[in-house]
């Protein structure tokens, strides 16, 4: 197979560093611990402090997982794209498609702070990302690469 465009290998790029910035959350998102957990103890006022610690744990490692998960799926676009595979190309437009709709409901219910800054600064890398896909050049590549 022939070296991507330039639009593709700028597109593998934004992804990576959309890599790097779901990392990069998982460190911000743990830095909220203390706003965790009377968040918990409000929503559950019967529980014990044990039991809010527990919840508290659980609630982190999903943050961690999903955060892991987002990360691999940026690399994971980001390898098959270069690789010329148009149904990830096409995926990857969708994934932004639906992360439009997240960080529009973000703004809108009125984050504010770092989670407002990560949010738009995920999705403009996301934007860089499908902006670069879908280039004159970059659809000349995934054609060529489908046969």
């Amino acid at each position: 197979m022939s070296e991507p465009p330039l639009s593709v290998r700028r597109a593998v790029q934004a992804m990576k560093a959309g890599m790097v910035a779901s990392l990069a959350g998982i460190a911000v998102n743990l830095t909220s611990a203390n706003s965790v957990r009377p968040m918990i103890a409000k929503l559950e006022p019967n529980a014990s402090p044990a039991q809010v610690t527990a919840d508290q744990r659980v609630f982190f490692g999903e943050l961690i997982a999903a955060g892991l998960l987002e990360a691999a799926l940026w690399l994971w676009m980001a390898q098959s794209c270069r690789e010329g595979k148009g149904w990830a190309r096409t995926l990857s437009t969708v994934v932004f498609a639906i992360y439009t709709v997240w960080t529009v409901a973000t703004v809108a219910g009125g984050a504010s702070g770092i989670d407002l800054i990560y949010s738009v600064l995920v999705w403009l890398i996301g934007l860089a990302a499908v902006r670069f896909l879908w280039q004159g050049s970059s659809s000349e590549y995934f054609r060529k690469s489908a046969r």
